[in-house]
């Protein structure tokens, strides 16, 4: 922002008067200059916590199912809204997201330091890890795009090495793998569709690409692989 010239911060469109702003709200999320995304997720974990605090107060008149549900609706959609946006992302960044490990706690009904949280989190509740979560997102989101369920101007980033004119002979055509663009920087262009989904497509394992699995059985079992790490 230091780069741009003074006269260039503040647009007058009429009688409107807009002003530079060093982040914006867009679809509900919020993105900075850098693209961090770490005012998005101290809002994201902010408004979650808002939430728990009212749920922890009622917890005594509810089941255990009944919070659950609640819980799901308005902490763990909002984590999950727009979530694929957090790959790749530092885990500096995701680790805000400790919102989850709250909620497990409000429908547990256990304490702060009472063990056996993450093993309730995943078994009862079947809660992936915040990166688990996002990887799963950007997975299920590519094999729509292998099958044709997904917008034309993101299937066109997930384009298999076999059917790629000269590389039909690679190793990486015969194992399934998709092709995917050469980023200079991890920290920018490793994070878009481009990138990413084809790349955690590729380290999936055989099974999970098989082209005859449906989206039901595939969500299945990508989510007890991820679980599996």
């Amino acid at each position: 922002m230091s780069k741009i010239p003074s006269s260039f911060r503040a647009l007058t469109l009429g009688a409107a008067h807009v002003t530079q702003s060093d982040d914006v709200c867009l679809l509900g999320v919020q993105l900075s200059s850098d693209l961090s995304l770490d005012k998005h997720v101290n809002v994201v974990s902010a408004k979650c916590f808002f939430q728990l605090r009212h749920l922890r107060r009622i917890r005594h008149s509810l089941d255990d199912d009944s919070v659950a549900t609640l819980v799901h609706a308005f902490v763990a959609s909002r984590v999950d809204y727009c979530g694929s946006l957090l790959i790749g992302a530092p885990r500096k960044t995701t680790d805000k997201l400790r919102v989850l490990n709250s909620a497990a706690r409000i429908v547990s009904n256990t304490r702060k330091f009472d063990r056996g949280l993450t093993h309730f989190r995943r078994s009862q509740l079947h809660w992936l890890d915040v990166v688990d979560r996002v990887r799963f997102r950007v997975c299920v989101q590519v094999f729509r795009c292998l099958h044709k369920m997904a917008p034309e101007y993101l299937s066109t980033y997930c384009q298999p090495v076999s059917g790629i004119s000269g590389r039909r002979h690679l190793r990486s055509a015969d194992r399934g793998h998709l092709d995917f663009q050469r980023v200079k920087l991890a920290s920018y262009g490793g994070r878009s569709f481009a990138y990413a989904g084809p790349s955690n497509w590729n380290s999936l394992p055989a099974y999970l690409r098989d082209s005859s699995l449906s989206l039901s059985f595939f969500k299945l079992h990508l989510k007890t692989f991820l679980f599996s790490f």
